[in-house]
């Protein structure tokens, strides 16, 4: 195929235990699905989930070194239960939700605060809160065969600091449910990865601090901001 400009390079990351890669399709968020980070955000109850989007090439395989990003002076931190998909289809039933499932990983939903407050507050999209360069670091993917269905702790930690500790059976809609639900607005497909929320105790961060996180069952993630 003869393109007029270098076509970007296919967003992937590691598999764990394995040489091969997962080539990634699109990246859905959902929002506020813990009830005590939607009530420090100002929510209440179990409500209907939303989704959002980030772009594949703001995901960061592996973590590491990240960019303070521009026009923001409030950079919060939400760690998150990654879920990637091996299969999709439209209106899945929530019983057969699961086996739809690849593997899972740890990310971080980076945000620009101030920005997406702003947007909020003026009935705006939010892209540039959430979908900025670097906004979705990504541990390796592990694979449902070797980690099953977590169901334990998630964590993160700010300079050793501990600032959020949950557990994934906190969630208002479970994974099972997120699924089902995103694919009645649209058809998911192989390789589509999807944030699945944040526990409470979401905070501001710095250049130079640095970012350890983790879920019992599916692995680590450490970044620094610089």
């Amino acid at each position: 195929m003869n393109f007029i400009i270098p076509p970007a390079e296919r967003v992937t990351l590691p598999v764990v235990g394995s040489d091969a890669v997962f080539p990634v399709r699109r990246v859905y968020c959902v929002g506020q699905n813990y009830a005590a980070h939607a009530a420090e955000m100002g929510s209440d109850g179990r409500q209907p989930p939303f989704f959002f989007c980030k772009p594949p090439d703001a995901l960061v395989a592996g973590g590491g070194r990240i960019a303070y990003p521009p026009r923001t002076a409030n950079l919060q931190h939400e760690v998150e239960l990654v879920v990637a998909l091996r299969e999709g289809g439209a209106d899945i039933p929530e019983a057969r939700a699961l086996d739809c499932v690849f593997g899972y990983a740890v990310g971080i939903d980076l945000t620009r605060r101030d920005l997406q407050a702003q947007a909020k507050e003026r009935g705006r999209p939010w892209e540039m809160g959430k979908a900025f360069d670097q906004s979705g670091p990504v541990s390796a993917l592990a694979p449902v065969a070797q980690c099953g269905h977590p169901g334990g702790r998630i964590w993160l930690k700010v300079n050793g600091d501990a600032r959020q500790d949950g557990e994934l059976g906190q969630m208002i809609w479970n994974v099972a449910e997120v699924i089902a639900n995103l694919s009645t607005y649209l058809t998911l497909a192989a390789g589509d990865l999807i944030f699945t929320g944040t526990p409470a105790g979401v905070s501001v961060v710095a250049r130079g601090d640095a970012l350890e996180c983790g879920i019992d069952g599916v692995g680590r993630l450490a970044i620094e901001l610089v």
